[in-house]
């Protein structure tokens, strides 16, 4: 028997990503997908391979008592709170899956990066999906975090669509031709969530490029001591052997590689003449290892399946 999965928020990019995967997964169902914008019009006419399902627009009440095993929140942040606490008070088992920035400070809350933090997700029901570029950074420091003397420079480059579907200059491709466009570059929310599960600071820089999709981060770290770029591929190969989301190569990695894909990329390690400092990019797709596929892995991590359960890799 399938597993029910109820997802709100159904109408933006990444509610898109998460229709196309749901519906190909050998053991979840959609039971509904919530749109107060689409209410009641069938998700055909906006998803491809979509199931025979039309938009709905439940009440947090009417998606706690929708009888679900899953519920995926895909809001904005500031959202989540409302269905948060019908769900506790009327299905505290059904596990909750959210995508905002609203519970990744909450220590009652599994933060899934399941690279990282996967053993400390066995029973855990509520579930906070990392931000997409707190995604890259981590996994581009998380091997260098007891060998860092300095705070790591974190530039990321993403695609528009992180900037969601409400028209804004961050997601205006006429605005953004020939272009780059950098906000928030100092105290970003995920330079403090980045900080808070690493135990180390980070300085990061976002920016936002005309392509649709992905991110692009480049990292400059300063380390206590001086290593040969050998040695730093192989401290990386060994933190991610065995994770078939993540790879390590020896070039820079291209984000037109990785768009479309359900990992990311760790490569193009480059050191100073010193060997203290060290330069290194990682690449993922904003849409999938930053929100849906990792979505997947942490849904699929809550119910026993195989991680990679359901994506095509």
């Amino acid at each position: 028997m399938s597993l029910k999965i109820g997802l709100v928020g159904a109408r933006g990019h990444v509610g898109s990503e998460l229709i196309r995967l749901l519906t190909a997964h050998p053991d979840f169902e959609l039971a509904f997908v919530a749109s107060r914008g689409r209410d009641g019009r069938a998700l055909s006419e906006f998803e491809a391979s979509a199931p025979d399902l039309r938009y709905s627009n439940p009440t947090p009440v009417e998606a706690a008592a929708s009888g679900v095993d899953a519920l995926v929140l895909a809001l904005p942040n500031g959202a989540a709170s409302e269905y948060v606490t019908a769900v506790d008070a009327a299905a505290p088992g059904t596990v909750l899956l959210d995508l905002s920035a609203d519970y990744r400070f909450d220590d009652n809350w599994y933060y899934g990066l399941p690279e990282l933090t996967r053993a400390h997700a066995a029973g855990k029901t509520r579930i906070s999906n990392p931000g997409c570029y707190a995604t890259a950074m981590q996994l581009a420091l998380a091997p260098l975090c007891d060998l860092q003397s300095a705070p790591a420079q974190c530039f990321g480059v993403s695609g528009y669509s992180g900037a969601g579907t409400s028209p804004s200059d961050r997601n205006d491709p006429d605005k953004l031709r020939d272009n780059l466009m950098p906000y928030s570059l100092v105290g970003h929310i995920h330079e403090r969530e980045v900080a808070r599960q690493l135990g180390t600071p980070v300085e990061f820089m976002p920016v936002v490029a005309a392509h649709f999709r992905g991110i692009t981060m480049t990292v400059n770290a300063h380390l206590l001591r001086p290593l040969a770029p050998g040695q730093v591929r192989g401290l990386f190969e060994d933190h991610y052997r065995g994770e078939p989301l993540v790879q390590v190569i020896d070039a820079v990695p291209w984000v037109s590689a990785i768009a479309g894909k359900p990992g990311a990329q760790v490569g193009g390690f480059t050191m100073s003449s010193d060997g203290r400092r060290l330069v290194l990019v990682c690449t993922l797709d904003n849409l999938l290892k930053g929100a849906a596929t990792q979505a997947l892995q942490n849904l699929n991590l809550a119910f026993g399946f195989e991680e990679t359960m359901g994506m095509l890799l």
